[in-house]
Parts: structure tokens; sequence; C-alpha cells
């Protein structure tokens, strides 16, 4: 077994901590995440977690773009192999849909809903969700090919916003049949109208 370097170790702790940031939030919500539970749950100390990160502001700072960055690497993974063709679409409309459902996408949203009121971590998740809708759009465009901007992007804004309203549904009524058939349904639309 190799020897971790103290650089090493010390970026390990924080990979850590930010994905027990992560987990605290879809297990308490934003609320409940406090820096004690996190540390408790990686096992440092409170010193080494203000070596990491000075503050809770700091650290929710972090974590925004440790969640973000997971989800542009889940969804490039995701799509990677989707290729061109006719259903090139429908192969990157599900890979979406696979992407935003579980932990990070679910951190992502109660982040979402408190940067509502907390315009500090406002400034902080803007950016990150730039950067993952920009990395979304690419992977759209290039298997939609809409000519026209407008219609492009409205395209896209509405399979996130149905793809969000999805996952949303489902922490209530787990029915993946449902929103399968909601997606069929988006993407038989998408056909009439571009096909």
């Amino acid at each position: 077994m190799a020897v971790l370097t103290r650089k090493e170790q010390r970026e390990q702790t924080r990979e850590r901590l930010l994905d027990a940031a992560m987990m605290s939030l879809v297990e308490h919500g934003y609320a409940g995440t406090t820096t004690q539970r996190i540390q408790e749950r990686v096992g440092v100390s409170r010193g080494a977690l203000l070596h990491h990160f000075g503050s809770k502001a700091e650290l929710f700072a972090a974590a925004v773009h440790h969640i973000a960055d997971m989800r542009i690497e889940d969804i490039r993974a995701l799509s990677a192999g989707v290729g061109e063709g006719p259903d090139a679409l429908r192969r990157v409309v599900l890979a979406f849909h696979e992407s935003m459902t579980g932990p990070a996408f679910q951190a992502a949203m109660e982040l979402w809903t408190a940067s509502r009121t907390d315009s500090e971590l406002r400034q902080a998740l803007l950016p990150a969700e730039r950067r993952l809708g920009h990395a979304l759009r690419e992977i759209f465009d290039s298997a939609a090919r809409i000519d026209d901007p407008q219609t492009a992007r409205v395209t896209f804004e509405s399979l996130l916003a149905l793809l969000r309203g999805l996952e949303l549904v489902r922490i209530l009524r787990q029915d993946d049949g449902l929103a399968l058939s909601v997606l069929d349904q988006w993407l038989d639309q998408f056909e009439q109208q571009h096909g």
C-alpha cells in the first residue's frame, strides 16, 4: 500500500469533508447541516475542519463547486457513448434524467432552496450552476441539432424544468414508470416539432 504525501492526505481529507457536507445536506437539509455534524461524519477534529474551511459559509461555497463538479463528471460519463443517430437525443434525455437523481442532485436542490434567502450562498452557487448548465447545453445541442438558437434555448430549458420537476415529484411519489412516460411524451412532441 502506497504512503500518501502530506499534500495528498490534506486533499483526501478535504474531499471527505465535502462529500460529508453533501450527504448531510441530503439527510438533514441545509438548516440541519452543521459543521459539527460534518466533522463527526468524517472523524476529524474541529481544528482539522477549520484548517480546510474557516467558516460554514466557506465550507458550503466549496461544497457547491464540489457538487457541481460531481454532477458534470456524472453527466459526461452517462452521455459519453451517446453518439449520433436518430436515438441520440433520447439517450441524452435518459442520461440527463439519470444524472438528476441521487445524492448530488438532491444536495443541489437543497442548496438552491437555501440560496433563495441566503445571498452569500447564492453568489457561490451561480458560477457553479453556470458551469454545469454550459456542460449540459453542449451535450444537448450536439444531440438535438436545433438550428434556431432561441428554439434550442427554450427546448433545452423546458427539458431541464421537466427533469427537475420529475425529481421533486419522485421524492413524494416513487413512480419511475410515470417519469419515463412523461419523458417519452416530451420526446414525441420534440420529434413532431423538429423531426
